[in-house]
């Protein structure tokens, strides 16, 4: 036997939904509710497909599964099913076109995420062998000065300095 009717679920749940989108905590205080049982509903509408019942953040906090589960139920909707959508949810159009264009991106950047990390990489090897090959030449010039200067301190040791002559 159920304790709670249906229309005073139903009312309730509906305020866990946006656009009122209010947390179990205060339903739980506001209803004298537990909060163990409004998570119980959450989870249900959850599994029954309903997209993102009321967590107390607003849409832009989303999860990208909430998200991603709003852009697949609103996938079918023309324009007025998609307003009317919209405007039960607490939605804007915009924020469902942004969080489409995100889905449909996010697998076509991993491609070019990868072509542009081998590009990266290549330049890298590239930059890597340059600054090798003129670090070597650097290190060259310094071993002929380091071994000119020995050498001009061993000749003024054996014949002097040049202005003694």
């Amino acid at each position: 036997m159920n304790r709670y009717p249906a229309e005073r679920k139903e009312a309730i749940l509906k305020q866990m939904m946006p656009p009122m989108n209010k947390s179990v905590s205060v339903l739980a205080r506001e209803n004298g509710i537990t909060e163990q049982t409004l998570y119980t509903w959450r989870r249900n509408l959850k599994s029954q497909g309903v997209p993102v019942p009321g967590n107390g953040k607003n849409a832009e906090e989303w999860s990208s599964n909430d998200k991603f589960s709003v852009v697949l139920e609103t996938a079918h909707l023309n324009e007025a099913q998609l307003a009317q959508y919209c405007r039960s949810k607490g939605l804007f159009v915009e924020q469902i076109a942004q969080w489409r264009t995100a889905c449909q991106e996010a697998n076509a950047s991993s491609v070019e995420r990868n072509r542009e990390q081998r590009d990266q990489s290549k330049s890298d090897r590239k930059e890597i062998k340059q600054l090798k090959k003129e670090l070597q030449r650097k290190e060259k010039a310094l071993a002929e000065a380091a071994a000119l200067i020995i050498l001009r301190k061993k000749a003024q040791a054996i014949w002097g300095d040049p202005e003694e002559d």
